[in-house]
């Protein structure tokens, strides 16, 4: 543990820095799993409801979407709800864009901080060894001629341990931010598709 702790301390501040942006990432990649649950789930709930509208029996279709989980359960639902009472499909329409704008905004949240750690990390790596590299250089200049190998090797490694540290936080907070996004868009195609078939009319088992 010792060593361990050794070696990241010879790695100098921005080590540090990469290891609370690593710890934070883990931390808000942990959240967005948990907040992304279910988000594109509910297909057959949704599709038996809109059945259930299409054949004219409008309150199975609202009472089966209550409590929903997934956002487009509660669009769907609330596009039966303003059709229920009566209200304009273009007024109607521009509601629901507006609520499936909200539901989108609140799932992409923080999305874009896994992004910005996937891009500064392996550049903060990089500066850390260029003064790693000048520091190693900086010490060979002054030894003048008791310079050897071994003091030059110790200070490139150590130099070097900021870019493996850069893209090892990079790393996992790209494929994550990556993978979150695709099911945030996942979320949103699923609105737009329950949304054109409640409006159209179908009840989706094709």
């Amino acid at each position: 543990m010792r060593a361990l702790t050794n070696t990241i301390l010879s790695g100098g501040p921005i080590v540090v820095v990469l290891i609370v942006l690593s710890l934070g990432s883990i931390a808000l990649i942990l959240v967005k799993i948990a907040q992304l649950r279910g988000v594109t789930g509910g297909d057959a709930r949704r599709s038996a409801a809109i059945g259930a509208w299409a054949n004219g029996d409008r309150h199975a279709a609202i009472k089966a979407l209550e409590g929903a989980a997934s956002p487009a359960d509660r669009i769907a639902q609330a596009a039966m709800q303003g059709l229920d009472r009566g209200r304009a499909r273009a007024p109607l329409e521009a509601e629901l864009e507006w609520r499936g704008n909200v539901e989108l905004a609140a799932l992409q949240r923080h999305i874009r901080l896994l992004e910005l750690v996937a891009m500064i990390s392996p550049l903060l790596g990089l500066l850390g060894t260029v003064l790693g590299m000048i520091e190693a250089f900086q010490e060979l200049a002054l030894a003048e001629g008791a310079a050897n190998a071994s003091l030059l090797a110790g200070g490139i490694w150590q130099a070097l341990l900021t870019t493996a540290a850069g893209l090892l936080v990079a790393i996992p907070a790209a494929v994550a931010a990556s993978l979150l996004s695709e099911k945030v868009d996942r979320a949103a195609g699923k609105i737009e598709v329950s949304v054109g078939q409640l409006f159209s009319g179908h009840d989706g088992a094709g």
